[in-house]
């Protein structure tokens, strides 16, 4: 019998969320597995995953091959690495304790750019925030200065209603002075 570790799909419509199974090559996707290893959550960012490492490198050791997705997830939670220094120490080319210092270092070295991505990610998320929030006060700026100017251009527009309707009535009765000195002035030619 063939042995893979794979995923299996779990969760809902658009909503991914694998098991990674140790489980016969002839079984569905999502039928019949020996073995849960561990979970794996494409959604979050970093991706999520919950792994048993000595269950997995156990499953290795035995001839389980993974597929190619299930061979990245092992490799970024350090399975494939353990395996390979598993190897080593069976050969002799090093003692249990210099593998599991290389693979406890390894780790350390691997949490620290986890860490690292994630304070990266909270800061762009947050600097992103920043832009946003003072994209919405120039926005809001800008709209109280055109309300301010609306209103001052409805007072100008009330006070010129008021006062040209003044002028009007002086400009017609000089105009009609005129007319009036214009006719006499021509009465006594």
């Amino acid at each position: 019998m063939s042995v893979k570790i794979r995923l299996q799909r779990r969760g809902k419509k658009g909503k991914p969320y694998y098991w990674i199974i140790a489980a016969d090559a002839r079984s569905k996707r999502d039928g019949k597995y020996l073995e849960k290893i561990g979970a794996y959550d494409p959604t979050t960012n970093p991706a999520t995953i919950e792994l048993d490492v000595d269950l997995a490198v156990s499953w290795l050791q035995n001839g389980a091959q993974p597929t190619d997705t299930a061979r990245g997830i092992l490799s970024y939670k350090g399975a494939m690495l353990k395996n390979h220094l598993a190897g080593g120490v069976r050969k002799g080319a090093l003692t249990e304790e210099q593998a599991e210092e290389k693979f406890a270092a390894w780790l350390e070295e691997k949490a620290s750019k986890v860490d690292a991505k994630k304070e990266g990610l909270a800061k762009a998320n947050a600097d992103a925030k920043a832009k946003a929030l003072e994209a919405e006060k120039e926005t809001n700026a800008k709209r109280e200065a055109e309300a301010a100017q609306v209103i001052a251009d409805a007072e100008a527009a009330e006070a010129a209603a008021n006062a040209p309707a003044e002028e009007v009535t002086e400009t017609e009765g000089t105009t009609d002075e005129a007319a009036t000195q214009d006719a006499e002035t021509k009465t006594e030619e």
